[in-house]
């Protein structure tokens, strides 16, 4: 087979990986990710996104990382099982997807260690969270102090549950700061878990107005790693921010890409 011609290869885009849900669908097994994250990694990244399947058995963490130029891990409905941070038992109102956390915890340090750009989203930030070592309050509205960071009434159209909900402060020289080109701004809110302890070697990028952490990156990557708790994918069409955003991880996923085909040229 000849090769491909250096302009062609110049036009291709960078692959990255989105994570899916465990779900049922018509009585089987099936893996799901919201056509949100799919369309932002695709026309704000400009990237060619691929479903990552919740398959722990299946995903082999190095050859994943020799194969794609960055992950997105979704927020869901379902949240990282308790046991997995040393709680004891899951919250009454707590949906688990066990299939995904034997899927994707396992593999992040890898990926990260390899240099994989990363952006992740809500459960995805949690999920990073608890891979680091942190642990993670089941119900932040339950405590004293706290802002409800939940959607709220579920009877609105599904596109106001992204409507800005609360500040937050961006800390001074992050990234995210940068990206904003400001040190507060205003984000979405739809989440009912919340980091209690954060993991070792994650950086604060920004804050609730009640002490909740509500974005970091990993210290010691020195790629793109992004960990946000509110929802980007759903703003791009009016936010400069979101779209910002996964322009940043969009370009980090073409550095990676050219890092990748200079190794296997």
């Amino acid at each position: 087979m000849n090769a491909l011609h250096p302009n062609h290869c110049a036009n291709l885009r960078p692959v990255v990986a989105i994570s899916s849900d465990r779900i049922e669908r018509h009585g089987h097994p099936a893996h799901a990710a919201l056509h949100g994250y799919v369309r932002a990694t695709s026309e704000i990244s400009q990237a060619l996104p691929l479903v990552l399947p919740a398959l722990a058995e299946g995903l082999h963490a190095d050859t994943l990382a020799a194969s794609i130029d960055g992950i997105v891990l979704t927020g869901s409905p379902s949240n990282v099982s308790p046991q997995r941070y040393g709680s004891p038992s899951p919250h009454r109102e707590m949906l688990l997807d066990p299939h995904r956390d034997a899927a994707i915890l396992p593999l992040l340090p890898t990926l990260v260690a390899a240099g994989v750009p990363l952006l992740a989203v809500c459960r995805g930030f949690q999920e990073v969270n608890v891979a680091w070592g942190g642990t993670l309050e089941p119900a932040v509205h339950e405590q004293s102090g706290r802002l409800d960071h939940r959607e709220g009434d579920h009877d609105r159209p599904i596109e106001r549950w992204y409507d800005d909900s609360h500040d937050v402060h961006l800390v001074e020289g992050s990234l995210l700061a940068r990206l904003a080109g400001a040190t507060r701004t205003q984000v979405n809110s739809l989440h009912h878990q919340g980091i209690d302890r954060l993991g070792a070697g994650l950086r604060v990028e920004a804050m609730a107005p009640d002490g909740l952490v509500e974005a970091f990156s990993i210290a010691s990557a020195s790629q793109f790693t992004l960990a946000v708790q509110w929802h980007p994918e759903m703003r791009v069409d009016d936010s400069a921010f979101a779209r910002a955003i996964f322009e940043a991880f969009g370009d980090a996923c073409r550095a990676r890409q050219r890092q990748r085909r200079r190794a296997f040229a």
